[in-house]
């Protein structure tokens, strides 16, 4: 079967099965939207003055029902200082509401939605909160959009839980045309090779935390996402695949005066596709099968985040779609990698822009009959018709084609003659449940590992065992008790500097894990997301340090060398709850954390057709 063919079967696969809930879900929007031309229009008057009583010079405009309304635009924000990534947000609003009042229209900030770190919280209790955190925002972006009188949305959001759970919140009001809004990229620091070094030399005990810290400072030195290809950097790049994010916009530098009017571009989009328009266009038309394929297909040809294969799963089902791990699998075999960044190789996402950038991948892709082109956009065109790139001339904006050609083959290659034949995520199927791999950066000599393993229940016993001299051979290091039941599957980035060290002294090493790497998880085979996870009594459970375990990411197999008999005759070992649950927030997340569903359907909370 070709590429195409495969494509087309994967596309017709999700439609099928999701048809029912697809028709539920769209049946939903026309409902929201039929109820009038304006959600304004459905509101008493005394839930209308509320709304307006603060709305200062737009408050006559709010107030006008009928006819001769103006288009209110809600703003959901996940400005914070903490995050550098949103911290050039804060300016933001006043912008969009300069806008909107210049074509007719206003905004008013619906709401705020928690925006936490993942990279300050690694390691430390804030971890148990990440994932979850997803549905929080889902849920918070709902309430900001529950006073139901705006016509359209823009949404402030670019790291890693923060963009699938406003998409998720968003597509819960999917009457609504949203546009997203990045802020881009911090200008490039010292290189990641060279922050790698320190980080390793560091866990060897060759350098001191002063040293570390400098390193870490020059790395991550201002406002701006964090230029490494980790789940925030893969987040933009699914959006523009998804049509939700105007084409080119994500990787331009905070404080660039085509900054501003790309802002600009995206509220005079989402005002065009708004109720009562001529072209109306709500996200949920717009987040359809064919999009959530594409955003597949950009992860694998980018080598992007293994967080993915769960928010992808997870923003899908907000769709009325359901996908599954066989999907990422079938695609990622038709899929060549076009793409290094850091970890997968050493450019950072500027130097990815500067090369050619998304719009270089997307036009590869179309070309090669991969990425669907009759996909919507927000941009009111298809997803072909969007693959444009913004320049500033004279001091206004306009859109030109792509990138035809990489100026970097280190960094981006054709279609026909990629990096490797495959995408970067593999599925992992064998005695152990399911689980995925990112390979894309692992070296194809260390896609298969066979060893004894060493079996821990929380991660600083990994780094306790590695400081005591006890990894010095060929080693798998299994950590259970990670998963989103157990403890709100926190990320284990810190493991990777150590395993990275006993790697680079040549020493067979893989990680096997119910919870989760960075979305920037690089050269050390990780089976990640096993699921069942320990917590749930999944085979991991009974797993014993001794046990000779395989992972074979050529074959998609994840085995543990024991005869299924003895292997389910053992007790499973008992996980325990979080340690002082009260502290640290976790407490809050405990009903989250029982209804979490498995990594292979999203990792959250599970938005069945019944729900």
């Amino acid at each position: 079967m070709n590429r195409r063919d495969t494509v087309k079967g994967v596309l017709q696969a999700i439609e099928a099965r999701s048809q029912r809930w697809r028709a539920s879900y769209l049946d939903g929007i026309r409902e929201m939207a039929d109820a009038s031309d304006s959600d304004r229009g459905q509101v008493g008057c005394s839930n209308l003055a509320h709304a307006a009583a603060g709305a200062l010079m737009d408050q006559a405009k709010l107030l006008t029902v009928g006819s001769t309304r103006a288009k209110n635009l809600a703003i959901v924000t996940a400005y914070n200082d903490m995050l550098s990534a949103h911290q050039p947000y804060e300016t933001y609003p006043d912008r969009i509401k300069q806008t909107a009042r210049s074509l007719g229209a206003m905004a008013q900030v619906a709401g705020g939605v928690p925006a936490m770190c993942d990279g300050i919280t690694q390691g430390r209790p804030g971890m148990e909160l990440s994932l979850l955190s997803r549905d929080v925002i889902a849920m918070s972006t709902a309430v900001a959009l529950s006073h139901n009188v705006y016509d359209a949305a823009v949404a402030l959001g670019i790291c890693d839980k923060i963009v699938p759970g406003l998409l998720m919140g968003a597509l819960s009001f999917g009457h609504l045309p949203t546009v997203f809004i990045p802020a881009g990229p911090m200008q490039t620091g010292i290189s990641n090779d060279a922050k790698a070094l320190v980080r390793k030399a560091f866990a060897k005990g060759e350098v001191g935390r002063e040293e570390l810290l400098a390193s870490e400072t020059a790395a991550y030195h201002s406002p701006g996402t964090c230029t490494f290809y980790g789940t925030a950097n893969s987040n933009q790049m699914l959006l523009e695949m998804m049509g939700v994010q105007l084409p080119g916009s994500s990787f331009i530098n905070p404080g660039e005066e085509i900054r501003e009017l790309l802002t600009d571009a995206a509220v005079e989009a989402a005002l065009n596709a708004s109720r009562g328009s001529d072209h109306y266009l709500p996200i949920g038309l717009v987040v359809d099968a064919r999009a959530i394929v594409n955003a597949i297909l950009g992860l694998h040809a980018t080598g992007g985040s293994t967080n993915h294969t769960m928010h992808l799963i997870a923003i899908a089902q907000a769709a009325g779609l359901s996908v599954t791990w066989n999907d990422f699998a079938a695609l990622s075999k038709v899929t060549p990698l076009i793409a290094r960044v850091y970890p997968n190789g050493s450019a950072d996402v500027n130097h990815f822009h500067a090369a050619g950038g998304i719009g270089y991948v997307m036009q590869e892709l179309l070309d090669a009959g991969l990425l669907i082109g009759d996909a919507l956009s927000m941009t009111g065109h298809t997803i072909a018709e969007s693959i444009l790139e913004p320049k500033m001339t004279g001091g206004r904006l306009q859109w030109v084609a792509p990138q035809q050609t990489s100026l970097d083959s280190s960094i981006l290659k054709p279609v026909d003659a990629p990096f490797q034949e495959t995408g970067g995520l593999v599925h992992l199927t064998g005695n152990l449940g399911e689980a995925v791999i990112k390979t894309s950066a692992v070296d194809a000599d260390r896609h298969v590992i066979e060893a004894p393993c060493v079996v821990f229940d929380h991660e600083e016993q990994v780094k306790t065992a590695f400081k005591a001299g006890e990894f010095n051979r060929d080693v798998v290091v299994v950590v259970r008790g990670q998963g989103p039941k157990a403890n709100g599957m926190p990320e284990l980035h810190g493991l990777t500097q150590s395993l990275s060290v006993l790697q680079d002294e040549g020493y067979r090493v893989a990680l096997v894990t119910d919870g989760r790497m960075s979305g920037a998880s690089g050269k050390v085979p990780a089976a990640i997301h096993v699921s069942p996870e320990a917590k749930d009594g999944g085979p991991l459970s009974r797993i014993q340090t001794g046990d000779v375990i395989r992972l074979d990411a050529s074959n998609g197999q994840l085995t543990v060398l024991v005869d299924q008999p003895t292997l389910n005759a053992r007790q499973s070992a008992l996980v325990s709850e979080p340690q002082h649950p009260a502290s640290w927030g976790r407490s809050l997340f405990s009903t989250l954390r029982h209804q979490a569903g498995p990594a292979t359907v999203g990792g959250g909370l599970h938005l069945s057709p019944e729900a």
